[in-house]
């Protein structure tokens, strides 16, 4: 194209001479003549100029020297496995998270651990006095003893036809009464023994030696296990289908600099009307003891996963007037390489690649650059390998 700019360029001024008035002077001057003469003088260059540009295309088509097609990279289309994730944020609970209370009235006279003490199921904690319980359960197992003596004897009568039955079933009732009343008081004396429900760390002692206590006003210790841990986070219902029972999760802890993986424990059946989600619960591993209650928490939930997907990056996506998507593929006919406009239908999106879910096959070459700008039906070449 250069060459035949030079050749007509050099034809111009071969012909002008550059000496010769100009068009507008001519007309300035009104010389009909010379502007006569200078159409005929121009529609002769023209004729050669046509001439020669015609040799010139004759050559090129000839020797192949063509203009260049529009240079892009494609990609090939195959399948691969695709796995999508939700990301939501949660904190972390523990359900053995609990305030020991007393169970009796009176004055806490023993304590016997203190903050950050490990303690095991069973152990005791505190005592709190019983107000002469004691004493008086000492004076009801006398009570019982002779009571269990009396009908032991008028038993063994009464296998001997001796006695009136009378007299058996009032020494039987009285002692069953008995050792009801002594079941009863040392249940209420187990009271004042404040022991660990289960095992896990004293993380406060939240009333000191010395005060009196109460059930259900004055809070004992704060106990706390890190073995049953877990988080519960709330999901939009659109996920009821894709987030179930055993769905793999992915934790990740920014403060820790850790991540780990569990999958969904426990799933809701109940939808929240006021934010129209369900809540879901996973459990959370902690054998190095790191991961403390309410600790925030970015979970990755795996919602989808195919298998034999097909993915292209979202910047070749372009969309038509009537909001239908489609892709630019290189596409052979009897001229060479076009490109062509494909509609597809795509699905769930991961950083910059998406899901085409229809409208591409294996083997398809999607144009990636330049895929904007090239038009349909226009000559290709493709510069990737």
């Amino acid at each position: 194209m250069k060459k035949i700019i030079i050749i007509l360029t050099t034809i111009l001024l071969v012909s002008c001479g550059g000496k010769e008035p100009s068009v507008d002077e001519l007309i300035a001057q009104g010389d009909l003549k010379a502007l006569s003469s200078m159409k005929s003088s121009l529609n002769t260059q023209k004729g050669e100029i046509e001439a020669t540009i015609k040799k010139i295309q004759e050559y090129q088509n000839e020797h192949g020297d063509q203009a260049m097609n529009t240079q892009v990279s494609t990609m090939n289309v195959k399948d691969t496995i695709f796995t999508h994730y939700t990301v939501l944020q949660g904190s972390v609970d523990t359900k053995q998270n609990i305030t020991i209370m007393p169970e009796t009235a009176g004055l806490l006279t023993q304590v016997y651990v203190k903050e950050g003490q490990n303690v095991s199921a069973g152990q005791v904690l505190a005592k709190i006095d019983d107000g002469g319980l004691s004493q008086q359960l000492q004076q009801m197992q006398v009570q019982q003893q002779l009571a269990k003596t009396t009908f032991e004897r008028q038993k063994r009568l009464w296998d001997q036809n001796i006695g009136s039955e009378i007299q058996y079933l009032q020494t039987k009732a009285n002692y069953e009464a008995q050792s009801k009343a002594i079941n009863s008081m040392q249940k209420t004396i187990a009271k004042t023994t404040v022991k660990a429900p289960f095992s896990g760390t004293i993380d406060d002692v939240i009333t000191e030696q010395g005060t009196v206590v109460s059930p259900g006003m004055s809070p004992l210790f704060r106990l706390v296990s890190l073995k049953d841990m877990y988080i519960t986070v709330d999901v939009p219902e659109t996920y009821i289908t894709s987030i179930t029972k055993g769905t793999d999760v992915t934790v990740e802890f920014p403060v820790l600099g850790k991540s780990m993986e569990s999958t969904v424990r426990q799933t809701s059946n109940y939808i929240n009307p006021a934010n129209r989600s369900f809540s879901i619960e996973i459990p959370v591993p902690n054998e190095d003891g790191m991961v403390k209650p309410n600790l925030t928490a970015k979970l990755k939930i795996n919602d989808y996963t195919s298998k034999n997907a097909i993915l292209v990056p979202l910047s070749v996506i372009s969309e038509n007037q009537d909001g239908e998507q489609y892709v630019m593929i290189a596409h052979k006919n009897e001229d060479g390489l076009v490109a062509m406009r494909r509609k597809i239908e795509t699905g769930k999106a991961s950083g910059d690649l998406i899901e085409v879910t229809t409208g591409l096959k294996l083997g398809d070459q999607v144009i990636t650059e330049g895929a904007r700008t090239v038009k349909e039906g226009q000559l290709i070449d493709i510069k990737n390998s």
